[in-house]
């Protein structure tokens, strides 16, 4: 018998192979021992001549996978990796929650000529170009359209029912946007400086990553849902300035046409 033994002797529960490893995660054993030669996997633990891995390494691999899936290369993903002093799985649960769309609604795509009927007009290329440059489209190779929000498309259907075209609506879409923009920055500072901040200074402790990801979570509504009440505020206060000054234009004697008679 090998003075070695069986590896499943050896192994302790949840633990793996570098075999046990490729297999469950997809990789190569080849690929799996680059990954630790750049630094993108700790070692494993070493009992005897075998060394062991655990789900700590398979979290790793897969955060790595995603990363590259966003076009980082390895060399970048390796720094983000040496930055954090939590747990790998840690980390990728926090990073996995930042690239976790804001938005919970499915795209849809359309054949360009769709867009006539939803707009009511010819789907004018600018038109369409304007609406990619605010993220509402996005132009497929195949020609087709991507709508990122069928939400936003389907406001502009009824708006268009209103009277108001294309041009009208993506102007007041542009509007909205910038206003839109600064509000999200508003709500990322919020986080980075009440949150994050204090986080960082206090040493990235390794249990407190989670606390981390469950902040960001509960940031996402609590944005929406303090950004819709405030607009329902502001949208009351703009219809009610409107609609005096309404009242009181149609409140003043209207001025005669003509010249009097003497």
């Amino acid at each position: 018998m090998s003075s070695n033994g069986s590896e499943s002797s050896k192994a302790a529960e949840g633990e793996l192979t570098i075999r046990q490893l490729a297999e469950r995660t997809g990789m190569t054993v080849r690929n799996i021992r680059a990954h630790q030669t750049r630094g993108l996997l700790p070692p494993p633990t070493v009992r005897g001549r075998t060394g062991y891995y655990g789900e700590e390494h398979v979290a790793r691999i897969e955060l790595t996978r995603e990363m590259q899936a966003d076009g980082l290369n390895l060399e970048a993903i390796r720094r983000v990796l040496e930055s954090g002093d939590g747990s790998a799985a840690a980390i990728f649960d926090f990073t996995r929650a930042l690239r976790v769309p804001f938005e919970d609604e499915a795209s849809e795509i359309v054949d360009a000529d769709e867009l006539v009927g939803i707009w009511g007009e010819a789907a004018d290329p600018k038109l369409i170009h304007r609406a990619e440059k605010l993220g509402i489209f996005r132009t497929l190779p195949d020609g087709r359209v991507e709508v990122i929000s069928p939400q936003l498309l389907r406001v502009a259907a009824e708006l268009a029912e209103l009277g108001i075209g294309a041009d009208g609506a993506l102007v007041a879409a542009e509007k909205l946007r910038r206003h839109a923009d600064g509000v999200a920055r508003a709500f990322v500072d919020l986080f980075v400086k009440e949150v994050w901040r204090p986080f960082d200074r206090a040493g990235r402790p390794e249990r407190d990553w989670p606390r981390m990801s469950e902040a960001l979570e509960r940031m996402r509504p609590l944005a929406a849902g303090a950004l819709l009440a405030t607009f329902q505020i502001a949208m009351g206060d703009a219809v009610e300035k409107e609609s005096e000054r309404t009242l009181r234009l149609a409140a003043r004697p209207k001025k005669r046409s003509g010249k009097r008679k003497r």
